[in-house]
């Protein structure tokens, strides 16, 4: 039977910036188990509001004793048992929750989609009402909370070395894709053993593009079923709702990540039907939706997504 593991929210189930398969694990499992984990908010004590009162303790503890390597708290890896290089991790996200009652929003120097227009740098700290489940901007404006983690991860190739958490690339991270949410179920190539899953960038709620470079940057946790499938070869990640195929597309270009995206999602139309390539291309042309994940992450971000009533 599967088993059910908490990993505790300190500091010492962290790391702060990057991704590593030397990185040990914090917690061994076995396919099939769900974990629950949380993490902290992206940034340092710099996007820490006025009131340290509000700051919870473990967060506080976290930003003195760790070593600041990348944006990042990620809370891993986790070593799923027989995993191994070639196959994939299937991620069910069961439940995200903000466990913060604020966050913050930025706008950083060289940094966001306008960074010669916005130069009047500020960050401000909406408060999270979780009864109501929305957040309160200072002038006012509520907005609908919509939880979900920045990073979901797999350790990077190991002949990489230690990868920065900023960009996200083949082995997921800093995705920033706001449909990476509770009911969506993504797939990651593994590419070390055990797989090393971590998952860590909280958000409370986010815009597609996230363009002054930050989303309500805060505190979540979440449950997650973790499972080894030998039966899926890819290359790159891939999900999907309980409604939609999502293709992700990931490329310091926004026309190439918008045509990874795009390869994608026929590539995986194909797996799961007889039509040819031609005719999963023309379907993706009426049916399929490319949005704009992230512009501001390194590499940017476009994701397509397709009903699967229409497969």
């Amino acid at each position: 039977m599967p088993t059910h593991h908490d990993i505790p929210v300190t500091h010492d189930h962290m790391v702060w910036g990057t991704l590593d398969a030397a990185q040990p694990p914090v917690l061994r499992v076995q396919s099939g188990d769900t974990v629950t984990l949380g993490s902290f908010p992206a940034g340092g004590k710099a996007s820490l509001p006025a009131d340290a009162a509000t700051v919870p303790p473990a967060y506080a503890a976290a930003l003195d004793a760790l070593v600041q390597k990348g944006p990042h708290f990620m809370t891993g890896p986790v070593f799923v048992e027989g995993a191994e290089p070639g196959d994939t991790l299937q991620v069910d996200i069961l439940d995200v929750t903000v466990s913060q009652d604020w966050g913050f929003v930025s706008i950083l120097p060289l940094l966001g989609t306008l960074p010669d227009e916005f130069t009047d740098y500020e960050t401000i700290h909406p408060a999270v009402d979780h009864a109501r489940q929305v957040c309160i901007m200072p002038w006012g404006t509520e907005i609908p909370l919509a939880p979900f983690f920045g990073i979901m991860a797999v350790a990077p190739p190991p002949a990489w070395g230690a990868c920065g958490s900023a960009v996200p690339r083949a082995f997921g991270g800093n995705m920033d894709n706001k449909e990476l949410k509770a009911g969506t179920t993504l797939y990651l190539p593994v590419f070390a053993p055990g797989a090393l899953f971590m998952a860590g960038d909280g958000h409370g709620v986010q815009g597609d593009g996230e363009v002054c470079i930050t989303a309500l940057e805060t505190g979540v946790t979440g449950t997650f079923r973790l499972t080894v499938r030998k039966d899926i070869a890819i290359a790159r990640p891939f999900a999907e709702t309980p409604t939609h195929l999502l293709s992700i597309g990931l490329d310091e270009d926004l026309d190439d990540a918008a045509k990874q995206a795009v390869r994608e999602m026929v590539d995986h139309v194909c797996r799961r039907t007889a039509l040819t390539r031609n005719q999963a291309y023309m379907l993706c042309s009426l049916a399929g939706d490319l949005r704009v994940t992230q512009l501001v992450d390194g590499n940017k971000g476009v994701h397509m997504m397709l009903a699967k009533t229409l497969l």
